[in-house]
């Protein structure tokens, strides 16, 4: 990590966290601009260009987008980049709250934070197993219940995969989305990549041009392959990654706008789908 913020020094990238729990990223430094993919709360980002309240960003997918300034926390001179170092958590459920205090009754959460949130750990109380001290990208401290985190976790297999993605299905479709707070296509399969450990494109088009994936036929479909729908394979719109027995999963907005289950065969996927491909 030292390497790279030191390489990205050199080329004039600064290196921030996102300290919101979801920060849109927009086309242009407006929030009247379209948002084109989000970051969510202990990212690490790159400031690449600067304006008066906003910065154009970088995220570890190499997506880019302008962002507002209240969005990230920039560390001081001689400062630590939130999480690059010690014991580290991610959020596992698919929301945890945070608390000024280990109790869950006296006072309201002091943050909601999304599935895949990044928090620095700093007291694991023997005396109370259940709670987990942090700190927040702020510099204030906070208390997480052990079981919404995640502590190094391990990739998963395809079925363990297959599994997994049905935690999500109910959840709001959100264009630019990659939260739990809300998902477009593409946001979700790339999430669901992610927790097999690879790092695919952020939208469908170049999801589907990556060449970390070899191109398979309908015929030939497994479980965790993932599926293209457009007008053809230059005009990818959709995508969603195939459970087995003709059925995937999808953020979309046909039927009801949220995550959830469709089949191959069945209007208008049968007549939409166009590619399919297997990760090597």
């Amino acid at each position: 990590m030292v390497l790279l913020v030191a390489m990205a020094l050199l080329a004039g990238e600064i290196p921030a966290v996102v300290r919101v729990p979801v920060a849109n990223m927009y086309s242009t430094a407006s929030e009247q601009a379209d948002v084109v993919s989000q970051a969510i709360y202990g990212a690490r980002i790159l400031l690449i260009e600067q304006k008066p309240g906003w910065a154009r960003v970088r995220t570890p997918d190499d997506y880019t987008g302008w962002m507002p300034e209240a969005s990230f926390h920039r560390p001081g001179e001689g400062q630590k980049l939130y999480a690059s170092e010690g014991r580290v958590a991610e959020v596992g459920s698919l929301f945890a709250n945070l608390y000024a205090e280990p109790d869950v009754t006296k006072r309201r959460p002091v943050l909601t934070l999304p599935f895949e949130a990044r928090l620095e750990v700093i007291a694991e109380p023997e005396d109370n197993r259940r709670w987990v001290q942090v700190r927040l990208v702020c510099g204030s401290t906070a208390w997480v219940q052990r079981g919404d985190l995640l502590f190094d976790a391990r990739p998963l297999s395809i079925p363990e995969l297959v599994e997994f993605s049905k935690r999500f299905l109910g959840l709001p479709y959100l264009w630019g989305g990659t939260s739990t707070f809300g998902y477009d296509c593409s946001g979700f399969t790339q999430m669901l990549c992610r927790r097999r450990g690879v790092t695919i494109p952020r939208d469908s088009q170049p999801q589907a041009r990556w060449s970390g994936a070899v191109p398979v036929s309908r015929e030939e479909l497994k479980p965790g392959d993932l599926l293209f729908f457009g007008k053809s394979e230059r005009q990818i719109t959709h995508t969603g990654m195939y459970l087995g027995n003709g059925e995937f999963i999808n953020a979309t907005t046909e039927g009801r706008p949220v995550v959830q289950l469709d089949r191959l065969d069945e209007a208008p996927w049968n007549t939409l789908f166009v590619a399919a491909r297997r990760i090597k």
